[in-house]
């Protein structure tokens, strides 16, 4: 069994690489990378008149609406591509340049683009600025000409044929050949529904990093400008909308999902006089500004604060908050001590035996585990032996072949051994978790199901273990709670806990990951596995939304993975397919199409997580 799954791992791996290179656009080969050369680049930004305030940074992927030939689909290559732009911190390059096959052409592309962002300014039109710039720069430097022109055809055989694109996009890409020949040529750009193919000598605009670039090529923008004494972080497209209330409307949501009536009563929740800290900070991360007519009554009145409980009621924490990193992608850095996370029990949770409709259940995964605690397991690469272990006689021949044989045993045993190794279940309990799957379950009541049986499970199979969930109001209040630690036995107490789990708020998985980890960096077992319940994508109130909760959260789970822990996320939605194999890794996670048979699920995970 096992080596029929190293041999699909090993096969799947040789399909990955071959598709990839054969649908990649990039020459491998010739590839630059920006690090041994980000010195000179700094000092050639700011010797022909960059500002001396900007560093030369590496670049992050950012999405681009492309239409892609059948190979690149298949491939699922191309959907994000790293492109240069300049910002009020940093000159932004990208980490490697490979758009060329010639290492020359490459190493002057990067020379090319430091010179064009000294002499380029606030981007009012990608098209129309970027040509501007071009002539700028070679009117001031007449002899870089000659390699202008070396970098332009060069790129220009690699772009798509106009003829075999549709009239929008044909017009468009003829138009861009042109501007590239001769700058400043071009006035007005055609209109097409998806972006361009990648212009690598051109800079990009610093906003909309993850929108498609298509309507950077449009004729005019709306910009809203900062208020005078306010901090400047950039110019922002602005809409504004009706938001009058309307009587009358069509009911799109089911009767048994209205919590309560406070939640359909028109409320101004942040219109009272104090002033939301975050604001300025979200309205940055934000491309573009919605705006609207609010009513406000300042002064008086009736205020509400529906986001936290007071403290009677409230779960009770245990001991005092601890501050953790978060990865804030733009800057490509760990923001230190930027996530409070506190530690809480359940209130009033009494002990509670195991459900009725659950022991059934409970007594086969027993019966179909128990045996599990004192098998005999097989024991690789032993000296002696009662059968072949055939992956070691392989790894031999290959070594021998090349002439490096080392020492190492040829066979397998099976012996009485102790299973060494320790798991931390972590549980969204996010406020989507309160929706309904059917008429009878909610994705709370799966969860809790899950856990329970988890639990007996492992109570006799005798593996240490820690129950935890997670939710999240902004960064200043991510909430652990503590429904089992590894020091605390599994009895009624527990049972009771998990069943007065409510549902939360948001999902700072990162956070929480990160915490998690710490529980475990205590455990003495060699092997330690981080499972992860979820039912969506990392998000919260603040700039904790897209792709900063993804990247965040894949940080984490490297970090996990540098501790030692392995980390694996079980999900019931069914769109994780677009994330979570970025997050964990194509083999890192599993979906659950069935949420309903999570609880008979999750042990048999575990089980096949955990052989040998």
């Amino acid at each position: 069994m096992a080596f029929t799954l190293e041999l699909e791992e090993w096969v799947g791996s040789v399909w990955h690489r071959f598709i990839t290179r054969r649908a990649s656009a990039d020459f491998p080969e010739a590839r630059v990378e920006l690090t041994p050369r980000q010195r000179s680049l700094q000092v050639l930004f700011r010797a022909t008149g960059g500002a001396r305030h900007l560093g030369v940074e590496a670049v992050s992927d950012r999405d681009l609406l492309l239409r892609r030939n059948l190979l690149q689909q298949i491939a699922g290559t191309c959907k994000q591509v790293p492109l240069a732009w300049c910002d009020g911190d940093n000159l932004r390059l990208p980490a490697s340049v490979a758009a060329f096959p010639d290492v020359e052409l490459n190493q002057e592309l990067y020379r090319w683009l430091a010179l064009l962002a000294a002499q380029s300014g606030p981007m009012t039109h990608w098209g129309r600025d970027n040509q501007r710039w071009t002539l700028a720069v070679l009117e001031r430097y007449p002899a870089l000409r000659l390699r202008y022109r070396r970098l332009v055809e060069a790129h220009l055989s690699l772009r798509p044929d106009p003829e075999s694109l549709n009239p929008a996009e044909a017009a468009l890409e003829r138009a861009l050949c042109q501007a590239l020949r001769e700058p400043g040529s071009v006035e007005r750009f055609p209109r097409s529904e998806r972006a361009a193919w990648p212009l690598p000598l051109w800079l990009y605009p610093a906003q909309h990093l993850a929108n498609p670039q298509a309507a950077d090529l449009e004729e005019s923008e709306q910009y809203l400008a900062t208020p005078p004494g306010e901090q400047q972080g950039g110019r922002k497209r602005a809409e504004r909308i009706d938001d009058t209330t309307r009587d009358g409307g069509l009911l799109i949501v089911r009767l048994e999902n209205l919590f309560s009536w406070t939640e359909h009563v028109d409320l101004d929740r942040w219109s009272d006089d104090s002033e939301d800290p975050d604001a300025a900070r979200v309205a940055e991360d934000l491309d573009q500004l919605t705006l609207s007519r609010t009513r406000l009554r300042k002064g008086g009145g009736l205020k509400l604060h529906l986001d936290l409980p007071p403290a009677d009621v409230d779960d009770i924490p245990l001991g005092e908050g601890v501050l953790l990193p978060e990865w804030d992608y733009r800057k490509q850095r760990l923001q230190d001590d930027f996530v409070s996370v506190q530690t809480f029990i359940p209130r009033d949770c009494e002990p509670q035996p195991l459900p009725s409709r659950l022991r059934g259940p409970a007594q086969r995964l027993r019966r179909q585990f128990e045996h599990l605690r004192n098998d005999r397991q097989w024991l690789r690469q032993q000296t002696q032996g009662c059968e072949l272990d055939l992956q070691a006689w392989l790894d031999f021949h290959v070594e021998r072949q090349h002439g490096q044989c080392s020492e190492r045993g040829l066979f397998m045993d099976q012996r009485q051994t102790r299973r060494d190794l320790a798991c931390l279940l972590l549980a969204d309990l996010s406020m989507s978790t309160d929706a309904h799957l059917n008429d009878e379950h909610r994705v709370i009541d799966v969860i809790r199901d899950s856990l329970l049986l988890f639990g007996e499970t492992l109570s006799v199979l005798g593996d240490d273990f820690a129950l935890y969930g997670f939710s999240s109001l902004r960064r200043q209040n991510v909430r652990m709670h503590e429904v089992k630690a590894f020091n605390q036995r599994y009895d009624d107490q527990t049972r009771g806990r998990i069943q007065g789990l409510k549902p939360g708020y948001y999902t700072r998985m990162g956070a929480a990951i990160r915490q998690a980890t710490q529980r475990m960096a205590g455990c003495k077992r060699r092997r330690k596995l981080l499972l992860l319940i979820s039912d969506g994508k990392p998000n919260d109130l603040d700039l904790y939304e897209g792709r900063y909760g993804v990247e965040d959260t894949r940080q984490a789970v490297l970090e996990a993975r540098r501790q030692g822990l392995t980390p694996f996320c079980i999900t019931i939605d069914r769109e994780a397919g677009d994330y979570l194999p970025y997050m964990f890794g194509a083999n890192g996670y599993t979906l659950i199409r069935q949420p309903e048979q999570l609880p008979l699920r999750l042990p048999q995970l575990y089980r096949q997580l955990t052989q040998d």
